[in-house]
């Protein structure tokens, strides 16, 4: 609905910002296995900064170059802070940009959202007509109850601004507030109903979807605004003319009596050639009976120009309009529009396919001129095929039946067998729909049970029962040939019908239903179940018409049938058993046994799955799905008596404005308006040329591009939206880095500092927590398969105390997605009791409702392969405002790869996931320096990584190093006798392979930084937490 795309149009830099994107992206070397993680964190860190800068192009560009990683897809979330202090800019351009990023992310970061809201009610009395639409988009998408009467005194302003735009995006609003709360209803409706007179075709569109939406019982609301919607129909944008025609679909069968009446059918065209000029006096004067509403003539003719539209969902909307309230001979019409759109691509053809099987079983003669265009292709997937056919039996009759069988020869053939037994079931309905084909269709089903193909025999065999009820005497040969089969075939459904058909015909093959009997005998206790209850029916039937021959065999099934597994079965052997064999006990029923079982059974009525789907409005879901879904509103029957016209006069100020008096010479000009608006205004008043020019400039002053940047902002906000799960894997490792940069204490960072930004670092990790993912999928597979030599390092690895740093807490579930539980967890840095494997992790929640929170647990845990974790033991209550902190130990097995899991109470469960930074998957060592200098030349190589760092002087002091390192990983000094070099070790926790860090202060302002460590991949990825960290001031 709202979109964040309409800067693009406004100026010419979309192509730039694209650039820009691309740019930014293409800095990521492919064949390097870890580049992804410097270029991003480059990236966001060059954002932050040009977003910081004092000149106003530094933020326009970055400000493009995040709107373009938005409509690529990616994750920009973390960048949420440094965007929003932006917002008061007073450059038009980075506000609009701004706003069309707050648009995107403003839910998901209410809290900061929440803080800007001054400057967005400052934004709406902005005199940049787009600045104030995107103030309200911002203003609406923050959705939290709190700001309602804000938002509800903003979109009444905004109903009222001069400027189209604007109100388009009132209406939009109007739609969010009533999901957020929905008491506001009585107060919305006013400001629709204000909406409704607007005469703008830019606002038409989107009042109607909120009026759909808020108060659709409402239809006294379109009285007035009736003649207007139908006559600005043709030039609202695509998807609100959509709207409006399904709305005005239901306001016609509300207002206008049925043109459906006797004597208006097709056929009523053709005078009958043996009628009198008496008799066709009665039905014309029964046709003047009915006149048409002048107004349901209008909307019918204001809609016949659509059906030339390019969207298929507006030609769909007028077909659908044509069926429900045209008269039955100018249904004709939609017909060959709606055959243009198949070929379209296939979810359309799904679609308006599904809408034609339903026309085409009252209607056939609308699509049969069409008959060719629904044939099947090879490359059609199954769906349309299906569809296809069951659109070709629809259509078939005496005239085309015999082009229509040759057609299905061929399909039969086909490779697809779910299609080829769709084919035979049409076949079988064919034959029974018309009796001059039946004979050639059971001859053409009974050659296909000679097919190699089970499935094709199994369906024919099914098809062939249902056509031989219809007259069985004729037909002795096939089912001695189909009793043969049953050695054969194998499909239940299949034997349960040749053994069906058998015993209905088994006076007719007297030595043939005996043996057939024995047989299934031998094979009772392993055929399936629908199979079981025929051969018992079979017995049944024989026992009843030859019971010297089948008596024995009879009883020796129903004794088999009463142990059997399945209650069905065992139910029908008791009941037979009674009405079949006399003894004392047998009711009167048993006198009536043969009538009973060999009663003539009616002939099967094969129908169309499309037959009763009428009832739903066709082109909507319900219809679709052939059950009511979830919002669908039902067409009401057409009144008996017509509702008074005259509630749709304007009265006369309006009038003036907009109708003439009589509405007849307005009527005449109102197909012109769908070539030219002025040719109309030239034949109402001159108060009308007034208005109506005067909305035309207000229109004009956004035009087509003002609708097109609309319609343009939805879908890219929508596949941004739709696309941040795949955007995560690219872009989560970008967040993470970007926000620990954030918490790191600049300078010598004392408590003081370290906290301050540690709280910096809660917000900015809230959107990490969600947006977190897989780091990298290379490291799993390498660090598993490196080989864990770790008997030498076992000499000098003991663990030492670890440094002091401030904790730094990152965010496991946020109190609104918790439904008021709140929990964040750290690394504590020290050694886990659960296990010597594990990383020992505290979780810290909070109860933040004011009800007291019950059985908080772990529920279901989803690790990747080798992973575990020791749960913490279950929290029986938590108070109201309570806080508590559980420990808990996860074995990560050397990798950053997520743990997720679900966090539980009594009544909820909340999917979370903990994802570790790579130095907190370390244990710090003691170790002197010969000691270290040992195992480092023994980890050279392949096992060594370095890097050249380059910062001011002042950043290369002992003490600034050492705060640096152990702020990314937990390591552990180690004594040096050289000033120029410090060296940190530290194992790793699951493995306990060495990690040596090494960092030599080079002449001038340069540095190496060294990494030695038989994890490469580790040791890469610390390298490249490391390097900026101690580059940066």
């Amino acid at each position: 609905m709202s979109s964040n795309s309409f800067a693009y149009n406004e100026q010419s830099a979309g192509g730039e910002a694209t650039e820009l994107g691309q740019e930014a992206t293409s800095t990521i070397s492919p064949s390097g296995a870890f580049g992804l993680f410097s270029s991003d964190l480059k990236k966001n860190e060059d954002l932050k900064q040009m977003l910081e800068s004092n000149k106003d192009s530094a933020k326009l560009d970055a400000m493009k170059r995040i709107v373009g990683m938005i409509a690529k897809g990616k994750n920009a979330s973390e960048l949420f802070p440094a965007v929003v202090k932006n917002v008061a800019s007073k450059n038009i351009e980075i506000k609009k940009l701004v706003y069309v990023y707050l648009v995107r992310y403003a839910e998901e970061q209410q809290d900061l959202a929440l803080l800007s809201i001054s400057t967005f009610q400052r934004a709406l009395k902005d005199p940049n007509q787009l600045i104030r639409a995107s103030a309200l988009r911002v203003l609406s998408s923050i959705r939290v109850p709190i700001i309602v009467p804000i938002m509800m005194l903003a979109i009444k302003e905004a109903s009222a601004d001069l400027s189209p735009y604007v109100r388009k995006n009132a209406a939009h609003a109007i739609q969010k507030l009533y999901s957020l709360d929905p008491d506001q209803k009585e107060m919305l409706i006013e400001v629709i109903e204000k909406l409704l007179k607007d005469k703008s075709t830019l606002v038409a569109g989107s009042v109607v979807m909120a009026f759909e939406e808020v108060c659709p019982d409402r239809i006294d609301l379109i009285h007035k605004n009736y003649r207007k919607l139908c006559n600005l129909l043709v030039d609202v944008e695509e998807w609100g003319q959509v709207v409006i025609i399904h709305m005005l679909t239901r306001y016609a069968r509300t207002q206008f009596v049925s043109p459906w009446k006797e004597g208006d059918g097709l056929e009523d065209n053709e005078k009958n050639f043996y009628e009198s000029d008496d008799e066709q006096k009665e039905k014309a004067d029964k046709r003047k009976a009915y006149a048409m509403d002048p107004d349901h003539r209008l909307l019918i003719r204001n809609t016949k120009p659509l059906l030339q539209s390019r969207n298929a969902a507006v030609v769909m909307a007028v077909a659908q309009l044509y069926w429900h309230i045209a008269p039955k001979s100018e249904t004709g019409v939609i017909s060959k529009s709606l055959v243009r759109l198949l070929r379209s691509n296939r979810e359309v053809q799904y679609i308006v396919l599904q809408n034609i099987a339903t026309m085409s079983i009252q209607r056939k003669g609308m699509f049969e001129p069409y008959l060719k265009s629904f044939y099947v292709r090879s490359t059609d997937p199954t769906m349309i095929k299906t569809l296809k056919l069951e659109i070709l039996t629809n259509l078939a009759n005496e005239a085309n039946i015999s082009t229509l069988l040759r057609e299905f020869q061929t399909y039969v053939k086909s490779q697809d067998k779910q299609f080829a037994a769709a084919t035979i079931q049409t076949i079988g309905r064919c034959a029974t729909n018309i009796s001059e084909v039946t004979d050639t269709c059971l001859n053409g089903l009974v050659c296909l049970l000679s097919n190699r193909d089970e499935i094709v025999v199994a369906e024919s065999v099914v098809v062939i029962k249902k056509l031989l009820q219809m007259q069985p005497a004729q037909h002795g040969e096939i089912i001695k040939h189909m009793a043969k089969l049953l050695d054969s075939i194998t499909v239940p459904v299949a034997r349960a019908s040749i053994l069906w058909l058998i015993g209905e015909n088994c006076e007719r093959v007297p030595k043939i239903a005996p043996d057939v009997l024995r047989k299934t005998a031998k094979s009772f206790t392993s055929e399936d179940d629908l199979v079981k209850l025929q051969i018992l029916n079979l017995g049944a039937k024989l026992y009843l018409t030859n019971s010297k021959q089948t008596k024995l065999l009879t009883q020796y099934i129903l004794n088999l049938g009463k142990y059997d597994q399945n209650y069905d079965i065992r139910d029908r052997t008791r009941f037979i058993r009674q009405l079949i064999v006399p003894n004392e006990k047998s009711g009167a029923l048993s006198k009536y046994a043969k009538k009973i079982f060999l009663a003539q059974k009616p002939a099967p009525l094969l129908e169309s799955p499309f037959k009763d789907r009428d009832h739903f409005q066709l082109g909507t879901l319900s219809h679709t799905l052939n059950t009511k879904a979830t919002g669908y509103l039902e067409l009401s029957n057409w009144p008996e008596v017509a509702p008074d016209p005259s509630v749709r006069n304007v009265e006369v100020i309006e009038l003036a404005k907009e109708w003439t008096p009589a509405g007849k010479a307005k009527k005449e000009n109102s197909v012109k308006k769908f070539y030219s608006e002025s040719e109309e205004e030239e034949d109402s008043s001159d108060s009308s040329s007034d208005s109506e020019s005067g909305s035309g400039s207000e229109s004009g002053e956004l035009g087509e591009s003002g609708e097109e940047r609309d319609s343009s902002e939805d879908s890219s906000e929508d596949s941004s939206s739709g696309q941040d799960s795949e955007s995560e894997s690219e872009s989560g490792v970008q967040s993470k880095r970007a926000a620990k940069k954030n918490s790191k204490p600049k300078g010598k960072s004392g408590c003081e500092d370290g906290e301050k930004e540690n709280e910096k670092s809660k917000t900015s990790e809230s959107s990490n927590a969600e947006s977190s993912s897989i780091e990298e999928s290379s490291s799993d597979s390498e660090s598993e398969s490196d080989s864990e030599s770790e008997a030498e390092s076992r000499r000098v690895a003991k663990v030492s105390t670890p440094v002091f740093v401030p904790m730094k807490s990152h965010v496991l579930l946020h109190r609104m997605s918790g439904k008021g539980l709140a929990a964040s967890y750290y690394f504590p840095r020290q050694p886990c009791i659960f296990g010597d494997k594990m990383v020992s992790v505290q979780i810290t929640l909070n109860n933040t409702t004011d009800q007291k929170i019950e059985n908080i647990h772990i529920g279901e845990k989803k690790l990747p392969m080798g992973m575990q974790m020791h749960v913490f033991n279950p929290v029986d209550s938590l108070e109201p405002e309570g806080s508590i902190t559980v420990s808990m130990g996860i074995d990560f097995c050397d990798s950053t790869q997520t743990a997720s899991f679900q966090l539980c109470t009594k009544d909820d469960c909340f999917s979370v996931s903990i994802q570790p930074p790579v130095g907190e998957l370390l244990l710090p060592v003691a170790m002197s320096e010969k000691d270290f200098k040992k195992e480092q030349g023994m980890l050279t190589g392949m096992n060594e990584t370095s890097a050249i760092i380059v910062a001011a002087p002042q950043n290369f002091t002992p003490s600034v190093i050492l705060q640096k390192v152990v702020n990314v990983a937990n390591v552990g000094a180690v004594p040096s006798g050289q000033d120029n070099i410090q060296r940190f070790a530290a194992k790793t926790v699951h493995s306990g392979s060495l990690m040596l860090v090494t960092v030599e202060l080079k002449e001038g302002s340069t540095a190496q930084l060294i990494i030695n460590t038989e994890k490469t991949v580790i040791g890469s990825v610390l390298l490249r937490e490391l390097k900026p960290v101690l580059s940066q001031g």
